[in-house]
Order: structure tokens, then sequence, then C-alpha cells
């Protein structure tokens, strides 16, 4: 059982009664029935890649753990439609693949795709690099199967696109993290897959340079920008410093990094209106350097440097993260604001922000000073979040913009929601799982 009962960030280790792995959907709803009888909490778990213990029970020993990583299969994959109908226990790679042997695409792309399963990305509204182009899976999702807790099975599963019959039961679920229904199958949104990929890396000044880029890219691409990363020099260094096979795209240093990248239908198109749009950016001024992916294995290193950010600062020691999105104009003022606010408060600590600039989410994590010890900078965890969110808040931005709530930050939603909003969220809980059984002590 161990390895359900942990999870990988190592903050919470939780104690449980069994890990029960159904095959169906009916077999859900069969446990959840059960559970619901006898009053058994229920922690559902995808692939165990949730960074805010959403998915680890708690130390009670009570609880059941409920594994979908047995509902595995792809039901139907449908590429005159644009949509395919997969268990939740199927990976983002596993559904990306499907996709692509419809000659699809999936668009939805995490640095954990090859573990986290659609079940769990569906709970938590996951994100990932591509949401400024196709959003996050709240735009990917057309219809789900869920079982609720008293073991009766809804579904909205199908390829329709337009249902204006009352609530959306669809989006109810997304983004409930378990704690509503347990998700067994959704129909997923499918695209055309792009014949052409353009990666580039350039560096910058700062992060309003990096606002004024992310502008001037988007007015000249068009629905071609599919991702606009930006990460910061220290924050490199450390993925140069840990990650092996890792080498620094640039003849120079520079503070700050935007990692863009276009896709286009026809052959060649994303490369050309690449070439010209960072030309015509040095030329304004816009970037100080940049290099262009010549072939797949450039691109994927250039790639390696973003998505390695998290594993290395977690071999640099203690990282206190925060998953945080602000309105995209107000980004720059973020970073310098809380960068002052925490130099001032913490002088030794390292702010390592990083993250997806073409929709507002920001990763800023902090790294423990050099040499310090890790313990002793976890410990100021409660004040260091207080800053950084104190400043999302004071922006009109939100302290979880794709991790989830889970447990780790149930305590900072009631200090950010608005009560109105609390106590409608906790009436729909109570009307869907009156027993409370269906993860608690997560989100609410």
């Amino acid at each position: 059982m161990s390895p359900y009962l942990g999870e990988p960030r190592d903050l919470y280790h939780g104690r449980a009664l069994c890990v029960l792995k159904p095959r169906t959907a009916r077999d859900v709803g069969d446990i959840l029935a059960l559970c619901n009888e006898t009053g058994a909490p229920v922690t559902p778990q995808g692939g165990n890649t949730g960074l805010v213990g959403g998915q680890t029970p708690d130390a009670s020993g009570d609880s059941v753990v409920l594994s979908l990583e047995r509902l595995n299969q792809i039901r139907a994959v449908d590429a005159a439609a644009d949509a395919m109908t997969v268990e939740a226990g199927v990976t983002l790679a596993q559904a990306q693949d499907a996709a692509q042997a419809a000659d699809r695409f999936f668009p939805l792309s995490l640095a954990s795709e090859g573990s986290c399963t659609i079940g769990g990305n569906l709970a938590t509204n996951a994100g990932g690099v591509h949401v400024i182009a196709y959003g996050s899976m709240r735009d990917l999702a057309l219809g789900i199967e869920v079982a609720l807790a008293d073991g009766r099975l809804l579904s909205t599963l199908g390829a329709l696109r337009k249902d204006n019959t009352g609530y959306d039961l669809t989006q109810l679920f997304i983004g409930s993290e378990g704690t509503l229904g347990v998700i067994t199958a959704a129909t997923l949104k499918l695209f055309p897959r792009p014949r052409s990929r353009a990666v580039a890396f350039l560096g910058l000044r700062n992060p309003a340079e990096a606002l004024q880029l992310l502008n001037f890219v988007k007015g000249h691409a068009g629905p071609m920008l599919n991702a606009f990363e930006v990460m910061s020099r220290p924050g490199l260094d450390l993925v140069l410093r840990h990650i092996p096979g890792t080498r620094d795209p640039l003849a120079q240093a520079h503070d700050w990094y935007a990692l863009v990248e276009l896709a286009a239908f026809a052959e060649g198109e994303a490369e050309r209106a690449a070439a010209e749009i960072l030309a015509a950016a040095l030329h304004a001024g816009l970037a100080q350097d940049a290099t262009l992916a010549q072939s797949l294995d450039q691109a994927s290193a250039l790639w390696k440097l973003r998505e390695s950010m998290s594993e290395a600062q977690k071999r640099e020691g203690g990282s206190i993260k925060h998953d945080v999105a602000v309105p995209v104009n107000e980004i720059p003022r973020f970073i310098e604001e809380a960068g002052q606010r925490l130099r001032a408060a913490f002088p030794q600590a390292r702010p390592v922000p990083f993250g997806h600039m073409g929709d507002g989410n920001i990763h800023y994590n902090v790294s423990q000073p050099v040499g310090g010890d890790k313990a002793d900078f976890l410990a100021h965890w409660t004040e260091i979040n207080a800053i950084v969110h104190g400043v999302v808040s004071e922006l009109g931005g939100s302290i979880s913009a794709e991790h989830g709530i889970g447990r780790l930050k149930r305590d900072l939603l009631r200090q950010t929601k608005s009560p109105v909003a609390l106590d409608a969220m906790r009436a729909i809980k109570a009307t869907l799982d009156p027993n409370g059984i269906l993860n608690p002590g997560v989100l609410l």
C-alpha cells in the first residue's frame, strides 16, 4: 500500500484501511455505495502526481484509497467528430498517443504526462503549457462519466458540441478534486494535428520586456502561438547545475528568458513565421538574443530546460512553492513586488519564478538560502506564503492556478474566497455527498 499513501513532495503521508483497484465504472459505483452505507471515507486517486495533497489519505487510517489505475481503456476514438472517450486511469501520454494514431492532436501537455491520468487531470482542471492556445481541461472535455457518492453513475459522455438543457453537470465535477463524485471516463476534444512546429529560446532583460514580447508575438503569430513560457536566470542556473545533458542555448547570460512555440497546419509554416517574428522582435529591441531550434532534438532540448525546472529546484534543496495566477498584464508588477517583499523579510531566500506567462500562471517558488538548513527554511512556509499570496490578492489573482486546493491550500481558500462562494460550494457538496464520504478534508 505504501506507494498510494504518500505524494511527490513528501509533504503528506497517510494511512488507509485498504487500496481498492476496480476495473469498471460499475465497480466504482458499487464501492461508493458500500462506503456510503458504512460511512467509510473514500480517497480517489489517479496517477498520484498531484502537488497539493488532494490524493493522499489522512493519518486516521479510516479511509479507503480508490485507485482508478485499472480503468485504463480507450473506449472510442472518432476522428470525424474530433472526439475520443477514454477511461479515468488512462495516462495523459496514452491519450496523446491514441489521438496521434488517428491523425489528431490532444493538446494537454504536462511534465508528468507519462504518469498522470485523465481522471486526475479532470479532477484538478489541469492546465499545462498549451492553455494559451487550447485552454485547460475544462475547455477540453465534452462530457464525463462520474460515480456519485450513493453509487449511481451519471453520464454526459458523447461528442455533442452544444447542449443547452439545464445546468452544466460536466463542468460541475471538473476541478472538484474528487469531493463531489469520482470521474470514471471522459469524452475529450481532439484537434487537427499540426504539421509544423517551431521552438525558440530568447534572452530578455526583465519580465516587462517579456510582456512586450508576448504581445508582439501574439499580434504577429495569431492562432499559431502554442506556448509562451518564462524563466529567470537563477532558475536556468539550477537546471544547468542539476540536470544532466542540459546546456545554455545562448552565448551570453541574460536575466530572463522566454521559450516560445508556434504550431501550424502547413509544412514549414511555423518555422517560416517564427524566423520572421524573431528577426522583427530583435530589430525592435524586444529581445537581446534568440535561437530557433533546427531539429526535433534541439526543440526537445529547449523544452527540457523549462520542464526540468521543478526537478532542479528539488535537487537544490528546500523549495516553498506557489502556483498562482494574476492578470497577464500584472505579471511584471507581481514578480517585482513579491521579490521586494521577500528580500526585505528573508534576505537570503532565492525566488525562482517561472511558468506560463501566456495565461498569467506563474510558479513563484522560493529556494532555500545557499548553505542553509532545509528544515529551518521550510519552517517559514506560512510566512513566505503570506507574502506571495498577499501580492497575488492585491492584484486580483488566484492562489491556485492549476494545481488545485487539496489539503495544502484548504485554509488559504477560506481566507481568499468570498463567504457567499464558500456557502454555495458547501451546499453543493452537502447535496451530492450528504454523508461526507468523498475525499473529506480536501478542498473544503
